[in-house]
């Protein structure tokens, strides 16, 4: 058997010689004064040899340890040569496996299902919150503690709404990434006890009369024309502002008939990415009169772009979002309605009239009008469905909101912001 002294006075010779212990363990010292230990053992009737370490930075005991070992793994039947190969490759892996670029790739994967405004809100989560702090650490480092600490303090911020989305991703990516055999810190999801987020819900006035006194005071606001005529189509068709602000003259139909449309793409309406693609999933919105009015009389302004409602700085893009809303917001709006809000309005109005007049079933047209899906109903696959009762409450709507109101001409000449 080997001792400390022998091993530190080996010195080396013309030719690399070896210096024993027992059970297959020897000291190897080279030509180059470089030691090594290694153990010499038989597996699967061929023999073979694993190095363990070098000298001195692995001792005689230490050696011994790895040796016992590696004796171990072979009495299970068990290469230790073969596993120590599987263990340096998986460290590799390991030190390649970053957080970042895991997240990414699942991110890759995932998002190829989900819309283009949620995929940006899910990554610009991971940016701001997650890959700072873990983007270069290993993936397998990563624990639950971690993760509930780190969802705690983007709750902290305030966006109690991003913390719970990050922590659903979050477990998402850990599931997806045990699937496909990373090493995963402690499986199972990380709850972390996050508040529930306040839904949040966009303010709209809902009594009829006080709608009018509110729409006739924006018109009467110092705005550009396009916006007033933009906001006051908004509110006739109740459609989500982004969608009407980005209207092609190429989605109207039939203006000058009998049966004037505007045909939304399911690729501009809020659905998912799968439904996006089906033209099944297309929405058409019956004009009323006043409806068509007003794209008569913004055509003598924008006309020459392909928007409806182009900027009022330029024809070559449509008006912005905060457009309108800043309008409402500058004469007294605020936190009282918002564009988005006149959803909120025709549903409520209508639906109060409908119920007035016993016409529950109205309610499915109303919300068929407003682009609400709902799971195995008809209508949902059926775009013209119960058009021409669609056609006659948006009329009536038109009447009832535009009582008293100037006409569309009208809104060319009030003043100028």
């Amino acid at each position: 058997m080997l001792s400390d002294a022998a091993c530190r006075k080996a010195k080396p010779r013309e030719v690399d010689y070896r210096l024993a212990d027992e059970k297959g363990l020897y000291l190897l010292v080279m030509r180059s004064g470089h030691r090594s230990w290694r153990m010499g053992y038989w597996f699967a009737t061929k023999k073979k040899r694993l190095v363990l370490g070098a000298y001195p930075d692995m001792s005689l005991a230490d050696a011994r340890a790895a040796r016992d070992e590696a004796r171990q793994l072979l009495v299970q039947g068990v290469d230790p040569a073969l596993r120590k190969m599987q263990l340096a490759a998986s460290r590799l892996a390991d030190s390649q496996a970053t957080f970042k670029v895991v997240a990414e790739r699942f991110l890759a994967e995932r998002k190829l299902g989900w819309s283009k405004t949620y995929a940006r809100g899910v990554e610009s989560a991971f940016r701001t919150h997650l890959y700072p702090q873990w983007g270069a650490l290993p993936f397998s480092a990563i624990t639950r503690p971690m993760i509930a600490e780190r969802l705690r303090a983007i709750e902290a911020l305030g966006v109690l709404e991003t913390a719970s989305r990050t922590r659903q991703k979050v477990n998402e990516l850990r599931e997806w990434a045990l699937d496909l055999g990373y090493e995963v810190h402690s499986p199972g999801k990380v709850n972390a006890g996050l508040r529930t987020a306040v839904s949040f819900k966009r303010p709209a006035i809902t009594d009829l009369t006080r709608l009018r006194d509110m729409l006739r005071t924006i018109e009467e606001a110092p705005a550009h024309p396009v916006t007033r005529i933009c906001s006051r189509f908004m509110a006739l068709t109740a459609m989500r502002p982004g969608t009407v602000q980005q209207m092609p003259w190429g989605e109207l139909m039939d203006l000058d008939g009998g049966d004037p449309l505007w045909l939304i793409p399911a690729a501009r309406m809020k659905l998912s990415k799968a439904r996006k693609a089906m033209q099944e999933f297309d929405h058409v919105v019956p004009l009323a009169r006043q409806s068509v009015e007003l794209l008569n009389v913004v055509r003598s302004i924008s006309g020459a772009s392909a928007f409806v409602f182009p900027s009022t700085k330029t024809l070559r893009r449509p008006i912005s979002d905060s457009t309108i809303s800043k309008l409402y917001r500058d004469n007294g709006f605020r936190d009282v309605h918002v564009p988005h809000g006149w959803r909120a309005s025709f549903s409520t109005v209508m639906n109060e009239r409908a119920m007035k007049a016993k016409s529950p079933g109205d309610r499915v047209v109303i919300d068929l009008m407003l682009a609400h899906i709902q799971e195995g109903i008809e209508p949902i696959y059926n775009r013209s469905a119960y058009m021409e009762r669609r056609r006659e409450l948006a009329q009536e709507w038109a009447d009832l909101l535009l009582e008293d109101m100037p006409p569309a001409a009208a809104l060319l000449d009030g003043p100028r912001s």
